[in-house]
């Protein structure tokens, strides 16, 4: 995803402003506390509280506290949804808040909403096979329909915002929050849409899915200090804290922002994507993908690499990953790279699968916004990879 600075260049297509934000995330439940964290490099890595970790090799996570669903929706859905949905829910509504917009204002065909999501539905299904398994079919809620497949929070999202033109769940692995934003960000462009929420939201910390990310030893295991557990692009990393919570952007066409006199964070200039079909879990090792969807970004975004200058990357604190990552940076970059600013924001959030393009997305358009790097927290010794 590129971002930057609003532009007064004429382009040959419709130009994509981020004119709204919410986000609801373990280091922080309003754009102001989150961004604090993240300059001052306050990680939200505690003891999972959830459940028992006795057993586990991982004892941490990035767990969302102090959630008050009531503040957001009435609770009779809280006591109905997911986790997951319930994030959303209350990520999406502050992102319309702060953008100042009205919905009913908006042609009904002309706005839209683009949910991002990997595992929602996950603690639906469990609860709902214990639940079948226990006491039968007629103990089944019917709201398992709603919980147990991904894409019924784009659903619930669109009902609470009274959104009528378009609702869509996308789930592409990590990358599904940027490929949520870069959707409606085409939205906007192809004149389909005028507005589009779009952002992700992701509840992993779930007993058997954290014993799964145990299993596939890309957690880390440094449970005596968790604010410095996870070290992307260190020598001395051992894997990632998983995360949860929930981020979304409210993305207008320029002329309908400045018509409306609304505040505008950055403009979306491009976005890539790529498939390495090369493994289920790993990148390639030589981030052939990563190096395709940045050139990709770029190219829509008619900028040249030499205007970039910061990288928020994936930096899951795997060694597969920063490698990768950094050697397609490499290659991209060349003999700008010590000129270009690089960080990884994870160690603060945690990653939260699906959900962590939207979260970082909504980090990259504060940094644009106050001229603002954030740094890698816990970095001591950068691994060149």
């Amino acid at each position: 995803m590129a971002f930057s600075k609003i532009s007064h260049n004429s382009l040959p297509r419709r130009r994509v402003v981020v004119t709204g934000m919410g986000v609801l995330a373990p280091n922080g439940a309003t754009l102001a506390a989150f961004w604090d964290s993240i300059v001052h490099g306050r990680s939200a890595a505690a003891p999972v509280k959830r459940f028992d970790t006795t057993l586990l090799p991982t004892k941490i996570a990035c767990e969302l506290k102090d959630f008050e669903p009531r503040e957001y929706f009435e609770p009779r859905k809280a006591r109905r949804f997911d986790l997951s949905i319930q994030y959303g829910l209350a990520a999406s509504k502050m992102a319309v808040k702060d953008s100042g917009i009205v919905v009913e204002g908006i042609h009904p065909d002309k706005i839209a909403l683009v949910e991002a999501t990997s595992v929602s539905g996950l603690e639906g299904s469990i609860k709902a096979v214990k639940t079948y398994n226990e006491r039968g079919y007629s103990a089944m809620s019917p709201f398992t329909l709603i919980n147990s497949y991904c894409g019924g929070g784009s659903g619930e999202m669109a009902l609470e915002l009274g959104i009528h033109g378009h609702a869509i769940s996308l789930s592409t692995g990590s990358a599904s929050g940027n490929d949520a934003i870069g959707y409606g960000l085409r939205l906007i462009q192809d004149d389909e849409m005028d507005v589009v929420v779009a952002g992700g939201s992701e509840a992993p910390v779930i007993e058997q899915l954290f014993g799964a990310f145990c299993q596939t030893k890309v957690m880390t295991t440094r449970n005596q200090n968790p604010g410095a557990a996870m070290r992307p692009l260190d020598k001395n990393r051992d894997g990632f804290l998983l995360g949860e919570g929930a981020a979304y952007l409210v993305l207008e066409e320029h002329s309908h922002a400045l018509g409306r006199g609304a505040t505008i964070y950055a403009e979306v200039a491009g976005q890539g994507r790529s498939c390495e079909a090369y493994h289920s879990v790993a990148p390639h090792p030589d981030g052939v993908g990563v190096l395709s969807a940045m050139q990709k970004a770029l190219f829509m975004a008619q900028m040249h690499h030499s205007e970039v200058d910061y990288i928020n990357v994936h930096g899951t604190a795997t060694h597969a990953n920063d490698v990768a990552e950094m050697k397609a940076i490499r290659t991209l970059f060349k003999e700008d790279m010590d000129r270009v600013a690089i960080s990884s924001t994870k160690p603060v959030t945690g990653h939260l699968l699906a959900a962590a393009g939207a979260v970082e997305s909504v980090a990259c358009c504060l940094a644009v916004q106050k001229g603002i790097i954030p740094h890698t927290l816990n970095l001591s010794e950068p691994d060149a990879g």
